[in-house]
């Protein structure tokens, strides 16, 4: 376990040439309204359930029957090609438009039901190491599945060279040099969790704790926060010791490639961040921590009992708020109202 503090917090862009994230939830709201599956997922008061003081959980396991909080970014994007046609939403307006990507987990699932939705196709390249039953669900949503590569950096060369070879629209949920918009936009989505976490909060937190794998959540969450709670919440970045990509950048002052071992907090093993994820956190976040995978899986079964079933990957933030080394470095104690977000179910 890693704790540091961020030196870049408030200051001036990290990137010049890098937007900052989005804080335009309205244009989410407005879009999502059309989508009868897009209600809002709930704020689940914990205190006193895991040991704690004051703690709320954005439980994002229902979010648009997908399981994730992913379903606002990709499928999002997808609509807004879709609005922008001004054809009839109900007519296929993007027939005809294949979308790729490269997935490890739910950003591929709601790149599938973003073009099943609206009439495209969807190609969704796997590693090896992602298991069949993912294969499967993507398939159950109509997407075509691509084996390629031994881990994710292969596989998103992969979708990046069909998406060349074939005039497809390569829709990632990370950005990089060249490569801004449609993530800038999908990030955007985002803010539509963050949003309802401002309006159903019964107080403003005091802590917030955020996952981060590229950190479009984080970014995106952490942006929104900020503009409406202000300096008040002390918000914490939380990554794998295996992929500390976020952590690793603001010490450098630039984005740097974060090599390790893989982590079994599959969806946050990334190694390396967004540029608009990372310019936004430079910004807004105060502190970044690592967390050991063991640390986290200890975590699962005390969530289980009280029914926040989820993954490693969706119980980081959790697991950190728990951690006595954190809270007392973080100066949590009785009068905190801590904020953490359940971001997947178990699958």
């Amino acid at each position: 376990m890693r704790i540091v503090k961020n030196p870049h917090r408030g200051h001036a862009p990290l990137m010049d040439n890098v937007p900052m994230p989005s804080i335009a939830a309205h244009r989410v709201t407005q879009l999502l309204s059309l989508c009868p599956a897009a209600s809002q997922t709930p704020l689940r008061d914990i205190t006193g359930a895991l040991g704690t003081g004051e703690m709320w959980v954005k439980d994002e396991r229902s979010r648009m029957n997908l399981g994730s909080f992913k379903a606002l970014g990709a499928a999002y994007v997808i609509a807004c090609h879709a609005t922008e046609t001004g054809q009839d939403l109900d007519k296929n307006p993007l027939s005809g438009r294949t979308y790729v990507t490269a997935s490890a987990g739910n950003h591929g699932l709601s790149v599938a039901a973003g073009a099943r939705i609206f009439g495209a196709k969807a190609v969704i390249y796997l590693s090896q190491t992602v298991p069949d039953a993912f294969a499967e669900r993507l398939a159950s949503q109509g997407a075509q599945v691509v084996r390629a590569g031994s881990d994710y950096a292969a596989s998103m060369e992969a979708a990046q060279t069909a998406a060349v070879e074939n005039a497809w629209t390569l829709l990632s949920d990370s950005s990089w040099e060249g490569y801004m918009d449609l993530p800038h936009t999908l990030m955007e989505g985002y803010t539509q969790m963050a949003a309802e976490m401002v309006a159903q909060a019964p107080d403003v937190p005091t802590h917030i704790f955020l996952q981060a794998g590229v950190g479009g959540l984080a970014g995106a969450v952490a942006a929104y926060c900020r503009e409406a709670w202000g300096n008040q919440p002390v918000i914490t970045v939380v990554e794998p010791t295996a992929a500390p990509a976020l952590m690793n950048s603001i010490e450098a002052g630039a984005c740097v490639f974060a090599d390790g071992p893989d982590s079994s907090m599959g969806r946050l093993d990334c190694k390396e961040p967004s540029l608009i994820a990372l310019n936004g956190l430079a910004r807004d976040a105060d502190v970044f921590v690592t967390l050991e995978d063991a640390r986290v899986e200890a975590v699962l079964p005390l969530l289980a009992e009280h029914d926040l079933n989820t993954s490693p990957s969706g119980a980081a933030g959790l697991a950190a708020a728990l951690e006595p080394e954190i809270c007392s470095q973080l100066g949590i104690d009785a009068r905190s109202k801590v904020m953490c977000i359940l971001s997947e179910g178990p699958a």
